[in-house]
């Protein structure tokens, strides 16, 4: 993949200074890719309301001399590099308004065509913040779903952790830097376990750039675009973590906060998501419940089991009560609560409390109407 010398247009593209992804994704569209950019003349560029500046260096070609030494850098580095060209290119990061014309890859190209959640949040978390952080992005990644944070200090480096705790999960980290720059640097190994775990840390950023404040801000639409949906997880009022939120809702996508103690600061960003809207989590099957039915049934633990065996599979784990409203609820028909009340036999409290817990356990799900 980085043998084509097509990416050195491309690469080009993001070491001409001025232009952003926006600008640079305008004019992609008006002449077609990055060769005839780099091709045209000094008017055309300014009619896409380029400035002088901006204009002159694309034309100038310096750019493309540039891009020669990031390709030979890239290759040392056995980085990958996936521009809106490539099927490995992710669909949903292609649908937000300014998607990265390039990104710089390291690890498996694959996980990102994944479903995913984005998991965001402070870098100074409590021990409750910890704690619900790494306990989701285990469980989120168990369930199938690829966990995306930004490799940040506090709830970013919990959520990449759970998620790699199982063995089996796959998370990716995207960068407010370079690809060859680890920051912070005490998620060296943390870098490390996520390329070699089978996930990806992901770039739009040339190699050699700083960690710079101005850069985060940026780098939160691609944590946002890659996922279904962002959880905040503790975050304060100007939290970062916040634009992330806000971003999601501009593309459309689920958002969601985990409630804190109203006492801490921390808790000011979920809180108030919650009180705007985003849905409440407690726990992984709130945060699945609200994606897409396709989505849900590409989830079962048990990917390779018919329907029946699945079924069978569960009504062997339970007992008593449990069992009984389990096999009255079926495969496919919904019941009311008053129906399975008179057909248990069990009293309405007792009811109430099985389906609740069958609820937790993942088995079934209540419908608006009880």
């Amino acid at each position: 993949m980085l043998d084509s010398p097509t990416h050195l247009g491309w690469l080009a593209l993001g070491l001409v200074p001025g232009l952003g992804s926006r600008s640079a994704s305008k004019l992609l569209s008006a002449f077609g890719g990055p060769e005839a950019i780099f091709a045209a003349s000094l008017t055309a560029l300014e009619a896409q309301g380029l400035s002088a500046a901006v204009a002159q260096a694309i034309h100038s070609q310096e750019a493309l001399g540039r891009a020669g030494k990031e390709l030979a850098r890239a290759k040392e580095l056995g980085c990958g590099l996936v521009t809106w060209n490539d099927t490995a290119y992710p669909r949903l990061l292609r649908e937000i308004y300014d998607p990265p014309p390039l990104l710089y890859l390291r690890g498996d190209p694959e996980v990102l065509s994944r479903h995913a959640i984005a998991i965001v949040g402070t870098r100074r978390p409590t021990p409750y913040g910890n704690q619900m952080s790494e306990r989701l992005g285990r469980d989120l990644a168990e369930h199938g779903l690829v966990v995306v944070s930004g490799l940040a200090r506090g709830i970013d480096t919990l959520a990449h952790r759970g998620a790699l705790a199982g063995g089996a999960g796959r998370t990716i980290g995207v960068l407010g830097c370079g690809i060859d720059v680890v920051y912070p640097k005490e998620n060296k190994k943390l870098f490390e376990q996520i390329v070699n775990g089978g996930g990806a840390i992901v770039t739009e950023f040339p190699m050699g750039t700083p960690p710079t404040p101005q850069n985060f801000p940026v780098r939160n639409r691609i944590i946002a675009g890659l996922a279904l949906g962002t959880v905040v997880i503790e975050g304060t009022e100007h939290s970062g973590s916040l634009i992330t939120a806000r971003l999601a809702m501009e593309f459309g996508r689920e958002v969601y906060g985990v409630p804190g103690n109203t006492t801490q600061p921390a808790s000011y960003g979920p809180n108030q998501l919650i009180k705007q809207g985003a849905k409440l989590v407690t726990g992984w099957q709130d945060v699945v419940e609200e994606l897409p039915t396709p989505v849900r049934a590409g989830l079962q633990p048990v990917e390779t089991a018919t329907v029946g065996e699945r079924a069978s599979l569960v009504t062997e784990s339970l007992q008593g009560s449990q069992r009984l409203l389990y096999e009255l609820l079926g495969l496919d028909e919904a019941r009311h609560i008053d129906e399975l009340v008179e057909r248990s036999g069990l009293n309405s409290s007792e009811t109430l409390a099985t389906l609740f817990e069958l609820e937790m356990k993942g088995y079934i799900r209540q419908l608006p109407g009880k």
